[in-house]
């Protein structure tokens, strides 16, 4: 099949590392893949599809090839794209990465966008009951995945300091509030204050924290060490390395660096965020706590006292993350697109 993916950037996140794995993955399968940016788009996954840039500016429907099918995911490129299949260009697919109206500006724009298209891929059970109940359309699940980079490398030692890490991302822009950063460090603060001895990191992209004023004040604080992994055999040993990886964002349609964490065989403690009920069990392979109830902190320190239990959950957290590949993303991903196709001959 010839696919077309317009998307706005490839910079390091969950969502672009979800295309980045699918489009590559599909490319290796035989697919003919494009990946179509604004004329400024950025790139910093390694791509192995072609890459195409539209012509000045933004997306127009003009800059779209002819293929199969076009996959749209962010709001923005769901207008462009179905104006591109309505030209002929190919049946639109919109694969949603998140479910934008509730967490991000502009949701009158991003609400609408759902009564676009009617073909519809989502990441988990609680993104596709949110998007049913308040459209009617039940999308289809393509499971988020687990790169093989990602893996314990068992150099924990036993004899240092215990290692608490966690994401940051920018805060600036308005798209991390849905992370409850400012909580986390709240949190982070709390047991820190009870367990000086502990180590804490914050992971953030080494573009974002060149850039964010934010981040860059936190190099200052003597309760963090900051690192900033260029790639992912990196971030693999920064996940590695950590006891206790900690997830405070509360809405997310995946959430992978919980379970990238998981297989790189950290214990996680995490606020309930939706779509990572996919992978986490409260008590089983995780601590989980809804936001309201404001146990974060205290969740941390459990596992900090009771080594036996952080032990438990790291080994039954990484077990339960070798259900999740790419491969079986992408997999069940050409599925749905092949049966798509075969209902919508040309």
């Amino acid at each position: 099949m010839k696919l077309i993916f317009p998307v706005l950037t490839l910079t390091r996140g969950g969502a672009q590392r979800m295309l980045t794995e699918l489009a590559n993955r599909l490319t290796e399968m035989g697919h003919e893949v494009t990946i179509l940016l604004p004329s400024d788009g950025v790139v910093e996954y390694e791509m192995k599809c072609k890459l195409i840039y539209a012509k000045e500016g933004e997306l127009a429907a003009s800059d779209f090839p002819a293929g199969d099918v076009i996959i749209s995911n962010f709001y923005t490129t769901v207008e462009v794209s179905q104006r591109a299949s309505e030209e002929g260009k190919g049946i639109h697919v919109r694969l949603a990465l998140c479910y934008e109206p509730t967490f991000l500006p502009d949701n009158s724009r991003s609400f609408s966008s759902y009564n676009i298209a009617s073909n519809l891929l989502v990441l988990s059970h609680w993104q596709q009951g949110i998007v049913q109940m308040n459209h009617g359309i039940k999308g289809r699940i393509v499971p988020i995945g687990v790169g093989p980079v990602f893996k314990n490398t068992k150099i924990r030692n036993r004899n240092k300091r215990l290692v608490i890490s966690a994401i940051m991302r920018k805060p600036e822009g308005g798209f991390s509030a849905h992370r409850e950063q400012d909580y986390l460090l709240r949190q982070l603060n709390k047991v820190k204050a009870h367990h000086p001895e502990v180590e804490i990191y914050l992971i953030s992209p080494p573009g974002e924290q060149a850039e964010s004023a934010t981040l860059q004040a936190l190099v200052n604080d003597e309760r963090y060490q900051i690192r900033t992994p260029a790639n992912d055999t990196e971030l693999c040993f920064h996940y590695s390395e950590s006891d206790i990886f900690v997830s405070s964002s509360t809405y997310d349609t995946g959430s992978l660096p919980g379970i990238e964490a998981m297989r790189c065989g950290a214990a996680l403690v995490t606020v309930y965020a939706g779509g990572n009920k996919e992978y986490c069990t409260h008590g089983h392979n995780c601590l989980m706590s809804y936001r309201f109830e404001n146990r974060l902190a205290d969740d941390i320190i459990t596992l900090i006292r009771d080594p036996s239990l952080r032990r438990r959950l790291a080994r039954k957290g990484e077990e339960v993350s070798q259900d999740f590949t790419w491969e079986k993303s992408t997999r069940i991903f050409q599925n749905m697109l092949f049966e798509i196709v075969s209902r919508n001959p040309s």
